[in-house]
C-alpha cells in the first residue's frame, strides 16, 4: 500500500543539530543509495585537498564521459580549490579502506595534507594537477565544466566535469578476480533510511551491488 508525502512526516525528529533543514526530509523517506567516492585538489599552498563525496551521477554523451556532483558546499576547501584549479580527481576506495576516508573529514585543516594525514598516499595525476589516491582502485582526472546554484540563496552547488583520464587496477575490470561489484567493488552511501510512519531512524551505512541478473 502506498502512503502520499507532500510535507515532512511531524514525526521526524532530527538526530543531529540542523539535520532536516541541512539535507531534504525526501532524502530520508527515499534512501536512494549514491556512489561514495573521494574527490581530490590541491588548495592554494600546495597541500593536498580530499573530500568524501556522493549524490553524484555518471553518464556517457557523445563520447565524453561526464560526471554530475549534486551537492558540493561553497564554504568548503573542494569548492573553493574547483573554481580556482578547474581540475581535480575522483578517486573510488572499496569498503576495506572506508575507514581512512572517513578520516579526511576530520584531516581537513588548511595546513592539513588531508590524503597523508589519513592513512592513505599520494600519487601524481597524468593529466591534471591534482592529487590521485594510491589505494584507490578507480581515479577519474576530471576538469570543471560548469556549476550551478540549486536555487537562490542555496548553500551548495550542482558541478558538471568532464573525465580526461582514467587509471584502474587491473584485478577491478577483471570481472573474474576482484571485479567492480560485490564486497571488493564500489561502496555506495546509505543515507539513513527513515521510516516515515514511525519516525524511526535506521542509520547511514555502506551498501555495495549484488547482481541479480
Amino acid at each position: 500500500m502506498k502512503h502520499e508525502f507532500s510535507n515532512q512526516p511531524e514525526i521526524f525528529k532530527e538526530e543531529y543539530p540542523s539535520q532536516l533543514s541541512t539535507f531534504s526530509w525526501m532524502d530520508f523517506v527515499t534512501a536512494i543509495p549514491s556512489p561514495l567516492f573521494l574527490v581530490t585538489t590541491y588548495k592554494d599552498n600546495g597541500k593536498p585537498n580530499a573530500c568524501l563525496q556522493s549524490w553524484s551521477t555518471f553518464v556517457g554523451d557523445g563520447g565524453e564521459f561526464i560526471c554530475i556532483i549534486a551537492s558540493v558546499s561553497k564554504y568548503g576547501h573542494l569548492y573553493k580549490t574547483l573554481i580556482k584549479t578547474k581540475e581535480c580527481v575522483l578517486n573510488f576506495p572499496a569498503s576495506d579502506i572506508y575507514d581512512k576516508c572517513t578520516l579526511t573529514i576530520q584531516n581537513n585543516g588548511y595546513e592539513d595534507d588531508e590524503i597523508t594525514k589519513s592513512g592513505l598516499t599520494v600519487e601524481k595525476a597524468k593529466l591534471v594537477d591534482a592529487p590521485r589516491i594510491t589505494e584507490c582502485f578507480l581515479n577519474i582526472e576530471c576538469e570543471l565544466l560548469w556549476e550551478k546554484d540549486h536555487f537562490e540563496g542555496c548553500r551548495d552547488v550542482t558541478v558538471c566535469l568532464r573525465a580526461k583520464h582514467i587509471a584502474m587496477n587491473s584485478d577491478y575490470y577483471d570481472e573474474d578476480k576482484k571485479g567492480r561489484y560485490g564486497k571488493t567493488g564500489y561502496i555506495y552511501n546509505i543515507h539513513s533510511p527513515m521510516n516515515a510512519e514511525t519516525g524511526e531512524n535506521f542509520g547511514s551505512c555502506l551498501g555495495v551491488i549484488k547482481k541479480c541478473k
